[in-house]
């Protein structure tokens, strides 16, 4: 472990003695939110997200070692690897440089180098590449007749030369080089595929395009292979003005080529000759570059697949910790036409209490129906807020509800949110299993309702690609992007903290250390024993032990139970801690809860307080000042222009509202209320340089706008930010 911790320390500009501590916890089972939340002082402070790209890091590192050994292993059988190759595997520093190390090595089917070596050829490539010998047919022949090799001066040279190409091709300091040239100098070109203009047309963009391979955008490289991936566009990568550039590279270990392979001789420097500049044009048109293409492309996919997941990553932070509405009697709203609008009724607790279906856009006759239906809900349960889903029907089912909330003089509001993946949570499992009896449509309205009054506790239902806050999703890599946005809404779930008593097993799931049986167990737990009065009492839960305890106990609230600090997010370690605290106080532990005169005391006693590291100290004050926080912001929801229903009534120069409902690299999408998010590019975000829009606007966040341009057939709306 100690090697790993000297280069990761390095690697994170660390000190060793944190990289040990870390790699120490992580090998005991300790979570990442556990870690960076109460274990700061081990790892000196390191952030969450600091501390996913550690352990990313270390594993990454633990596979190359496991590679690294297999590798040596099988080379140590191996008579003809030269000692200079096995140093350079031990040196290696990445996969790939492993794999270009040990390819040479590897048993695959002949080539044709391979069956002219087998014809005693090899010594002809040398004196070939050397320039003792020419390629002239009559020098030729008389090397084939002193060496009794019975082949014809034009077979033998075409067997030298493919020695000599894949020699070169084999070079792994030629590959590197050439690897990073392609990746510096290299231009990505994309063509249209003959014939496929016609099915092809939204890839219209990319039919004659080019562009630095250094300067693509993840989106872009990623609209281009999805472009190659359905046979509509062919790419490839071309060097500008390659003669010249590759004479640039320093190539002066290939002098002795074959000298190096055989003898491992030390080559001066020099230049390549004439001939030998041929032969390494010759073996770069006919396999290094379509090689080296290759991997830069696949450098480019991963390099664009890891953009877009952190684009998505990035939206549902955002969209998770976005404001919640807090404890109010909600009606779910999902609007539709000939199919109805359902209705849900949710009181302060997300527990159903009512629900229905009514159909105001059938008839006048129904129309009326529903209205009345409507009100005597708003009534009889003195509903605070009507959430509608933003799909089908959405501006219509507003319209309607707000003139029956002017007309009825109620008191109730009206706010229209996305409904994004409501209709995957009403069919799932877990919506099953919480509404057996209840039809699936009246589940998605239940699941808007929730998801006002909190976004977080109602989304972790819900599989996060589903959401619909990312782009290109289909085309990164399932189990990369999944583990992913696991890994954002876990950390979104230990920031806010959960009830233990209302939360679902869904919620508590998330919870750092907590397994799904686990997270069903308190549930079950609760159903039969009933309310959980305090966080020692989890250890009565099948399968949550000392350790379990240990990584979720702080994240878990308890509110109004036996011990007051239970509802904080002061770990039970730690309550010894509080309690010397409010001793040195003279007072009680519930009387240091949000007292600002006795936590500013506290702060220049550190040293009367043995034992304990300065991090825990200070977060257990800043805790008990804010006992049980929530760090999401107030909320605030966006009003639509009740004159704007659709995309025709969109005027260029209107002033409206919207919601912030996905930021990519290039701008952000704003739902203004028309049925179609509207974009604002990167560079109408600002009257300034903006590098990241999330620099300004995140998910779920309200703003102003202008509108700039419509075009109704291809759906599209431009848009402008104002006052940000």
């Amino acid at each position: 472990m100690r090697c790993l911790a000297n280069s990761l320390s390095r690697e994170f500009s660390i000190a060793e003695k944190y990289a040990k501590n870390i790699l120490a916890l992580f090998e005991d089972g300790a979570t990442v939110p556990f870690i960076a939340r109460y274990r700061k002082e081990s790892s000196g402070g390191m952030l969450d997200v600091d501390l996913r790209r550690f352990h990313e890091r270390w594993q990454y590192l633990v596979e190359l070692e496991k590679r690294r050994d297999s590798i040596l292993a099988t080379l140590e059988k191996h008579p003809s690897c030269p000692q200079s190759v096995m140093l350079k595997i031990k040196r290696a520093t990445t996969k790939s440089e492993l794999e270009d190390l040990f390819a040479p090595f590897k048993s695959t089917r002949k080539s044709k180098a391979t069956e002219a070596a087998e014809l005693g050829l090899t010594p002809l490539a040398e004196a070939l590449w050397a320039g003792v010998l020419s390629e002239r047919s009559k020098d030729i022949s008389e090397w084939l007749a002193s060496s009794n090799v019975s082949l014809g001066a034009k077979e033998a040279l075409e067997g030298a030369r493919e020695i000599i190409i894949e020699t070169l091709s084999l070079d792994v300091d030629l590959l590197k080089q050439g690897r990073e040239l392609l990746l510096s100098k290299g231009q990505m070109q994309s063509k249209l595929v003959r014939g496929k203009k016609e099915i092809g047309e939204k890839y219209r963009d990319y039919f004659e395009y080019s562009e630095a391979v250094r300067k693509m955008p993840s989106h872009r490289v990623l609209a281009l292979f999805r472009g190659k991936k359905e046979s509509i566009l062919k790419l490839i990568i071309l060097l500008l003005n390659e003669e010249s550039e590759l004479s640039r590279l320093n190539l002066s270990h290939l002098i002795g080529l074959f000298d190096a392979q055989k003898n491992e001789k030390n080559v001066a420097f020099c230049k390549l000759n004439v001939k030998q500049k041929e032969y390494l044009l010759l073996a770069w048109d006919k396999k290094i570059h379509s090689k080296l293409e290759g991997d830069i492309f696949s450098i480019l996919k991963e390099q664009a697949e890891e953009g877009a997941i952190n684009v998505f990553a990035n939206n549902l932070n955002d969209l998770l910790m976005s404001a919640p509405a807090g404890a109010h009697r909600v009606i779910g709203v999902d609007p539709g036409f000939r199919n109805g609008v359902k209705l849900a009724v949710i009181n302060e607790l997300g527990d159903v209490i009512d629900h229905g279906v009514i159909y105001p856009f059938t008839s006048e006759s129904q129309k009326d129906k529903a209205m009345a239906r409507l009100l005597d809900l708003i009534k009889q349960h003195k509903v605070a807020w009507l959430a509608i889903g933003n799909g089908t029907a959405s501006r219509e089912s507003e319209q309607l509800i707000n003139q029956l909330i002017q007309q009825e003089n109620l008191s109730c509001r009206t706010v229209v949110i996305s409904e994004a993946g409501a209709s995957v949570y009403s069919a799932s499992d877990v919506a099953i299993n919480e509404f057996p009896d209840l039809d699936v449509t009246i589940r998605g309205a239940i699941s808007i309702a929730r998801r006002f009054q909190d976004p977080l506790a109602e989304l972790v239902k819900i599989d996060p690609q589903a959401i619909g806050v990312g782009q290109y999703q289909h085309d990164v890599k399932p189990a990369q992007l999944a583990s992913s946005l696991t890994n954002v809404v876990e950390d979104c779930v230990n920031k806010v903290g959960v009830d233990v008593n209302l939360a679902s097993a869904s919620l508590l799931s998330y919870v750092a250390g907590l397994t799904k049986r686990m997270a069903q167990n308190i549930v079950e737990y609760r159903r039969q024993k009933g309310r959980i009065e305090s966080r020692e009492e989890l250890l009565k839960v099948k399968g949550i032990g000392a350790k379990a305890f240990e990584q979720c106990a702080g994240f878990l609230r308890v509110l109004n139970g036996r011990e007051v600090l239970d509802s904080s997010g002061v770990h039970p370690e730690s309550y010894p801690l509080v309690r010397s605290m409010a001793q040195a106080m003279s007072t009680q532990v519930d009387k240091l809860l949000d007292n600002g005169a006795a936590i500013n005391q506290l702060q220049l006693k550190f040293a009367d307080f043995s034992g304990v590291d300065r991090y825990t100290f200070d977060d257990t004050l800043k805790e008990l000042a804010k006992p049980g926080r929530d760090p999401r912001p107030e909320f605030r929801y966006a009003e639509f222009d009740q004159s704007v229903q659709s995309m025709s009534d969109l005027v260029e120069g209107m002033s409206l509202e919207g919601v912030v409902t996905n930021v990519a690299a290039f701008g952000a999408f704003v739902d203004i209320g028309v049925h179609q998010d509207g974009l604002i590019h990167i560079s109408q975000l600002a009257d300034r340089f903006v590098k990241d829009p999330r620099d300004l606007v995140r998910v779920g966040q309200v703003i102003k706008v202008t509108v700039l341009e419509v075009d109704e057939k291809r759906k599209r709306i431009s848009l402008k930010a104002t006052g940000l």
